[in-house]
């Protein structure tokens, strides 16, 4: 595991991999940790890379609600349990919008990929994240 603060924003930055039917892909995730950084999120940001993304980590699992406001890119959200599996993907979700994207599921974590990454990877439903977060 490797840690360095990133140029475009003082968040911690780690590898990640999602392990789908076909393949594994690899991932360059920023940490959104405290309620601060959670609220920010990637508010304002024109672009986000293929490769990069941004993970939710929660303590305990719970209910994860999140929106669109103030975030000008498409984004794919991938709801985590504390095993380390998607259990639900919110593709697409609207730039700018208020609405609530959730599931009543709890979840340890959420990630955020560049709107449109899930499908073009084949990323279901199921899938294995592994990141040091997720217990094996």
């Amino acid at each position: 595991m490797f840690w360095v603060a990133s140029p475009a924003s003082a968040l911690e930055k780690s590898a990640l991999k999602i392990i789908s039917q076909k393949a594994t892909h690899r991932f360059t995730v920023e940490l959104a940790q405290s309620r601060e950084e959670q609220e920010q999120g990637l508010m304002h940001r024109a672009t986000l890379a293929k490769n990069e993304g941004m993970l939710f980590p929660q303590s305990p699992e719970r209910v994860m609600r999140m929106w669109m406001k103030n975030t000008e890119i498409p984004l794919d959200m991938l709801f985590i349990d504390s095993a380390g599996h998607i259990v639900y993907i919110a593709p697409m979700t609207t730039p700018n919008s208020t609405k609530v994207i959730s599931r009543d599921t709890p979840v340890l974590a959420v990630l955020e990929l560049a709107g449109g990454v899930a499908a073009e990877k084949n990323i279901r439903v199921g899938d294995r994240v592994e990141h040091e977060i997720f217990v094996p």
